[in-house]
C-alpha cells in the first residue's frame, strides 16, 4: 500500500500542480521556522524557503525514496540558509573566550558552576523561557550558533551537520561543546535564584 508521502512523490514527479501546491502549504511554516533561526531576518528567511522550493523542485529527480520528502526538504532549506549567510558581507566574528569558563591551576572550574536551584520554568514560564533562549543564542558567534542550531534545534547527528558546514567531525564537537558552555554562561545571571 502506498503511503501519503510516496503517492505525494508520485504526484510530483508527473508534473501535478496540486501536489506541488500541497506540499508548499504543508511545509512552508516549518521550513520558515528552520530558516529563520539559522539567517536571523524575516525577508531572507521566506528567501531562502523559496530558494529551497526551487532547489528540490530541480533535483526531484535524484532524490531517493528512502527518504521522506519533509526530511528532504528541511536539509535542502538549511544549505539554503548557510548559503544565504556566506553570501552576506561578513562581519567580524566576536570572540567566545569571555563566555567560556575559567580553570585554576588545580584543574577546578573557576568560579565553579552554580546550580540552577530554581526549575528554569518557575522562574520564567515556558514561552518567554523559549524566547530567553533564542535571544542568549543569537548573541553567540556564527560559528558557534550555527552547529548549536544543526545539532541540538534541528537534530542533525555530528556527521551531518559536519557535511553541512564543511568541517570536521571534531570541529563540530568541540564547537558544540564551546557553543553550550558559552550559552550556559549566558544564561546562568537569567536563570540563577535571585537573591544570593
Amino acid at each position: 500500500m502506498e503511503t501519503a508521502d510516496e503517492a505525494l512523490l508520485a504526484s510530483l514527479r508527473r508534473g501535478d500542480p496540486r501536489a506541488y501546491e500541497t506540499l508548499v502549504r504543508t511545509l512552508t511554516p516549518q521550513l520558515l521556522a528552520v530558516s529563520r533561526r539559522i539567517v536571523r531576518d524575516e525577508e531572507d528567511a521566506r528567501d531562502v524557503v523559496q530558494e529551497a522550493f526551487v532547489n528540490a523542485w530541480k533535483s526531484l529527480p535524484r532524490f531517493e525514496e528512502g527518504s521522506r520528502l519533509s526530511t528532504w526538504l528541511h536539509r535542502i532549506t538549511v544549505n539554503a540558509a548557510l548559503m544565504k549567510l556566506r553570501s552576506r558581507r561578513r562581519r567580524p566574528e566576536e570572540p567566545i573566550e569571555d563566555l567560556l569558563p575559567t580553570f585554576a591551576e588545580d584543574g577546578h572550574q573557576t568560579p565553579p558552576s552554580q546550580p540552577w536551584v530554581e526549575p528554569a520554568d518557575l522562574a520564567l514560564d515556558r514561552k518567554q523561557l523559549a524566547e530567553v533562549v533564542r535571544q542568549q543564542i543569537d548573541r553567540l558567534p556564527d560559528t558557534y550558533r550555527l552547529v548549536l542550531l544543526l545539532r541540538d534545534i534541528e537534530g542533525l547527528d555530528t556527521a551531518e551537520a559536519a557535511e553541512v558546514l564543511g568541517v570536521t567531525e571534531n570541529a563540530v564537537k568541540l564547537r558544540l561543546h564551546r557553543a553550550r558552555q558559552a550559552l550556559r554562561t549566558l544564561l546562568d545571571p537569567l536563570l540563577r535564584r535571585s537573591g544570593r
